[in-house]
């Protein structure tokens, strides 16, 4: 062990279905528009381009069950997206490997400061100041690959005190998982630890305090998260 000059910083890491042993979180991806309808609302082109992607924080990742309004905005959306957690990595994994270095899934929402990402947006800058607040990541608990295979088909939905908002099933992501492993491989060196949040389907809108929020993703437990 070393000193260190402050109190050392917690891992943070993420409840796992069916044990007390936790996944530490090291980095966290997110892939942009990855839905061809939520592209279109979004104003952008649905033909497959080179998928781009936007970084969170580790510990914007909540699992409490409650998001807190965030500071500085006042159009919050919720996206709901299916989170992939990496057990292994490396380089240039090809798409056929890809899966491999797959340990589990969960259910989580990216919530979005859309009045600032849209400030951002139209001064080009980054997106950060809108997406990697504060837990801004609710997620259920991750369950592993070996108990439930790898979806790539099933029905996703997102419901705000009982009213659809999103819909959508995963075989209609533009880039499908392992080709956002392989993609993402190219261009940083992929490691355990490492969280992808695979995109949202169309019907993102704002919340307000007090909303319920409840996600789904066929074949994972449902997420609920209340707006605080």
């Amino acid at each position: 062990m070393f000193a260190t000059v402050i109190d050392p910083i917690p891992q943070h890491s993420l409840a796992v279905d069916g044990t007390d042993a936790r996944f530490p979180v090291r980095r966290v991806y997110c892939i942009g528009r990855n839905y061809a309808a939520h592209t279109i609302e979004m104003g952008g082109d649905p033909d497959r381009e080179a998928p781009f992607f936007f970084q969170k924080n580790p510990d914007n990742l909540d699992q409490s069950g409650a998001f807190p309004y965030p500071v500085k905005s006042s159009d919050v959306h919720h996206e709901l997206e299916m989170l992939v957690a990496l057990k292994s990595g490396g380089t240039s994994i090809t798409v056929e490997d890809a899966l491999g270095h797959v340990y589990g899934y969960a259910v989580a929402l990216d919530m979005t400061r859309r009045d600032l990402q849209g400030e951002a947006k139209d001064a080009r800058r980054p997106w950060e100041i809108g997406k990697a607040f504060e837990r801004s990541a609710p997620c259920g608990p991750l369950i592993p690959a070996e108990r439930i295979g790898h979806p790539a088909t099933g029905a996703v939905s997102l419901t705000v005190n009982g009213d659809t908002r999103q819909t959508g099933d995963l075989d209609q992501m533009i880039w499908k998982v392992p080709e956002m492993i392989a993609y993402l491989s190219e261009y940083y060196e992929l490691a355990a630890g490492d969280v992808i949040l695979s995109g949202t389907p169309s019907g993102v809108a704002a919340v307000q305090r007090g909303d319920e929020m409840v996600a789904r993703v066929a074949g994972l437990p449902d997420l609920t998260v209340r707006v605080t």
